[in-house]
């Protein structure tokens, strides 16, 4: 051991006497200076943002170098030497460090401690590339005094983030989890926390009439909450886009986010809008998510007057598009009279504004429900994305269309991405369920339909999830207890006692029995879904009625006949039948594999 000993110690000397330890200390202390320098200057300077990754490379590969250059030579007054080896010195002489190397390995000691210190101290406070990666926008808050201006406040809300969602460096939160901190007690770091994000931007209007003025604060919430950043803007109402537009660009620069070309040329553009035409838009907005009948057409009339004022402006045209979908959604007009102005309005917003992400949307959800053209779809969704990465529902409902062509990898990446856009919205977890359930997933679909129904029992859609997820995992009390608000009439209460009394009794396949007697005498007198018939006649063992109903929403082109070779609908067990494999083969329908 003392040999050993002897050795390290004299390898430890000899290292001292080469001046190997003073040169390390000295390369390393100038080495931190330099990356420093171009880390502080690249900005300012507007020098290549990978200067620092290439100063961090040379000065990598200069480091070797140097610790071999000092063990082999001596530095000198103004001369290189070779350093002569250890036995070529004479017994008793003493190599003596000059005093410069002793001062420079000194200085180096205290500049690395002190940049260490900096750095350490300082990080918390410094923005990095890449530390901010989500953000949620809170409600504006209305601090005018008027609260009848709440509708154009929240359309401002809705603008700001469909304008943020395009920066694909960022994670943006849906507007429908934004507004459930509306008026809300927490603080920014429990709604980080909630929300699993890294900064909250917290905006409010203080002032409107023919300017609007606009407070903008920028948190961090890790490791504490802190105020990066806040700006007060006054801009004329008339130019509103544009006020969006610098908003979104001057957030992305305080986190450290560079702009891609495209999002640069998407930011560049300009536009003016009449004020009462952009008043009417939100108004129009505020009545459009409600789909009763006297909503949907208000929302028409306000944007048909907008159209008058302004009538070279895209959102106009998708938003009537929209609505249009909503009536022929409810059943309020019949298809031949929607489908028409549906397409008429997206082929008019596409035209004046090609960049508008909603356009591609919603010719996208046309294309996989109306048009079943499942490569037009996915060309669409991909733009839409490509527009605005943030936007949950073409994200959700791509994962949709990828599941109908059995790409379940793609669906669940795009279907956990949508959640994570939009986590605290109802119909965005029925929506991700269903891509759940499609791929056969039950177990984890059947999970958060229970989240939804826990706070709303009796959610139509979230039952109908419920029903047949627990069917297929054979859970049937769960499916007899999702029956009572799922089906699509109102149950009597003695209609119900008589399903569970016969379930009790005969088992599931007989309840199915029942309860298809009474959707059979309800169809009768009023219009029913295809495939309120099909899955429940499937899980009555009546296979043959169950295709003959599959046929009809062939005829009828069924909006929902674009799931039936997913795992949804519980279909299963026709996969083989000849008269499904016809329908599926002529709709161009890829379906799964059976064991």
């Amino acid at each position: 051991m003392s040999r050993h000993q002897n050795k390290l110690s004299r390898f430890w000397q000899e290292l001292k006497r080469r001046r190997v330890i003073h040169v390390i200390a000295v390369y390393a202390s100038a080495a931190f200076v330099i990356i420093e320098l171009a880390g502080n200057l690249t900005e300012p300077l507007n020098l290549p943002t990978s200067l620092s990754t290439i100063v961090i490379i040379v000065l990598a590969v200069g480091f070797p170098l140097a610790i071999v250059l000092s063990w082999l030579y001596d530095l000198t007054s103004g001369t290189f030497e070779r350093t002569k080896p250890m036995e070529d010195i004479p017994e008793g002489e003493k190599a003596r460090v000059p005093n410069a190397w002793k001062i420079a390995t000194y200085v180096s000691f205290v500049v690395i401690i002190g940049l260490a210190a900096l750095n350490i101290v300082s990080r918390g406070n410094i923005i990095k590339p890449g530390m901010i990666q989500s953000m949620v926008i809170l409600p504006i808050n209305n601090y005018t005094g008027d609260e009848n201006l709440d509708y154009f406040v929240a359309g401002m809300h809705s603008s700001l983030i469909g304008d943020m969602g395009k920066v694909g460096g960022l994670r943006i939160l849906s507007e429908t989890t934004s507004k459930l901190y509306k008026n809300s007690d927490k603080s920014v770091p429990e709604i980080a926390s909630e929300l699993k994000v890294d900064a909250v931007v917290e905006p409010t209007v203080t002032c409107f009439g023919d300017s609007i003025c606009l407070q903008i604060k920028l948190f961090s919430v890790f490791p504490e909450e802190k105020l990066l950043w806040v700006t007060e803007y006054k801009e004329d109402r008339s130019n509103i886009l544009g006020l969006y537009n610098l908003i979104t660009k001057q957030i992305a620069e305080e986190v450290e986010i560079e702009l891609t070309p495209e999002e640069e040329k998407l930011f560049s553009k300009s536009r003016v809008v009449d004020r009462k035409a952009y008043e009417e838009y939100l108004m129009a907005r505020s009545y459009w998510d409600d789909f009763r009948r006297e909503s949907l057409y208000k929302a028409l009339e306000y944007l048909n007057s907008a159209i008058e004022k302004e009538p070279d402006w895209a959102p106009l045209y998708t938003g009537l598009a929209e609505i249009w979908q909503g009536i022929q959604h409810a059943g309020y007009e019949l298809q031949s009279v929607t489908a028409p102005k549906i397409y008429e309005n997206l082929n008019k917003a596409l035209e004046l504004d090609p960049d508008l992400a909603d356009i591609h949307y919603f010719n996208a959800t046309n294309a996989h429900m109306i048009e079943w053209n499942w490569e037009k779809s996915e060309e669409e969704f991909l733009k839409a994305l490509d527009i605005n990465p943030s936007d949950a529902y073409s994200r959700i409902f791509y994962a949709q269309l990828l599941v109908c062509l059995n790409r379940y990898d793609e669906a669940l990446t795009h279907g956990q991405w949508a959640m994570s856009l939009d986590p605290l919205n109802p119909n965005m977890k029925i929506w991700y369920s269903a891509v759940l359930a499609g791929m056969g997933k039950f177990k984890p679909a059947l999970d958060i339909l229970e989240e939804v129904v826990a706070n709303d029992p009796s959610n139509f859609m979230a039952n109908i999830g419920i029903e047949f997820a627990a069917f297929q995992t054979k859970e049937y009390d769960r499916t007899i207890k999702a029956v009572r608000y799922s089906l699509p009439f109102r149950i009597e209460e003695d209609a119900f006692k008589e399903i569970e009394r016969i379930y009790e009794k005969h088992g599931i396949v007989s309840a199915y029995e029942e309860i298809m007697k009474q959707l059979e005498e309800f169809a009768k007198n009023n219009t029913t879904g295809f495939m309120d018939m099909t899955m429940r006649y499937i899980c009555a063992n009546q296979a043959d009625k169950a295709m003959d109903w599959i046929e009809k929403g062939l005829q009828m082109h069924n909006p929902q006949m674009v799931y039936i070779t997913t795992h949804l609908y519980n279909l299963n067990t026709l996969f083989t039948n000849p008269r499904f494999i016809e329908i599926a083969e002529e709709m161009n329908l890829p379906i799964p594999e059976t064991d």
